[in-house]
């Protein structure tokens, strides 16, 4: 395999693939892709099911001349590209699952994103940044990084009531993935922020510990949105992970 392997980034809920900018940037000798999510970003709404999601993903990527690809999915993104390995394998050379886990909602969660969703419908989602800051962003950010703080509230504001309630139903549907970790034969890195409260590193050690090919990076000081609270530790253990896909298929 070529030695520069494209990149595919998939972002969180409910930002959009601006989040991946710093990662664009740095990685600019590769071929890469950040589409947005249908529903994000002024892509228009879809199905409210994530393998659409990533059946759109591979659309993008045969439109950009993508065969194969590493698949970094942070949070929703984690879940889209698993989803996209367990449907189009041969589509993946590696995956990065940031900030993500591999099970289904529980009751409580799946309860949660119902009332998110109507809400989103009934009320617009002015409400979703207060709402939501405090969960997506670790301590350290929201005590230190306040720029980090306001980039993310402008974003979520940013973003289509319907798409978020779409996305929100999406992910409360999402089959369990835990099952399909060990048929994973890429290598695979789960990369946390030791702040997370969502998506907790002990959640990243499961996926880590789930596949043949599995590797752990804990980025200190961040929270669930690891590559904006972070961006060097982030970007060095991408960059990493990358040369070791690169050797891994060469």
């Amino acid at each position: 395999m070529d030695p520069t392997t494209p990149v595919v980034f998939l972002h969180a809920f409910p930002l959009n693939a601006s989040m991946w900018e710093t990662e664009l940037e740095a990685l600019g000798t590769r071929h890469l892709l950040a589409p947005n999510l249908p529903g994000f970003g002024g892509r228009p709404p879809d199905l409210p099911d994530l393998d659409r999601f990533a059946e759109i993903v591979t659309q993008d990527m045969d439109a950009e001349g993508i065969s194969e690809a590493v698949v970094v999915g942070l949070s929703m993104g984690g879940y889209v590209a698993l989803r996209l390995h367990a449907l189009w394998p041969e589509r993946v050379s590696g995956l990065v699952l940031a900030d993500t886990r591999a099970g289904p909602d529980d009751e409580t969660g799946r309860a949660k994103r119902t009332d998110q969703a109507a809400r989103a419908r009934r009320e617009g989602i002015g409400w979703m940044g207060e709402a939501l800051l405090p969960a997506l962003l670790g301590q350290t950010t929201l005590r230190e990084r306040r720029g980090v703080v306001e980039a993310v509230r402008r974003v979520i504001a940013e973003g289509d009531p319907e798409g978020v309630a779409r996305a929100l139903e999406a992910m409360r549907a999402r089959p369990d993935s835990a099952p399909h970790l060990g048929k994973i034969r890429v290598p695979v890195l789960a990369l946390v922020g030791e702040e997370d409260t969502l998506t907790p590193v002990a959640e990243s050690r499961r996926i880590a510990g789930g596949v043949p090919e599995g590797s752990l990076v804990v980025v200190p000081k961040a929270g669930h949105l690891s590559n904006l609270e972070a961006p060097a530790p982030f970007r060095e253990g991408l960059v990493s992970f990358l040369a070791r896909v690169d050797s891994f298929h060469g």
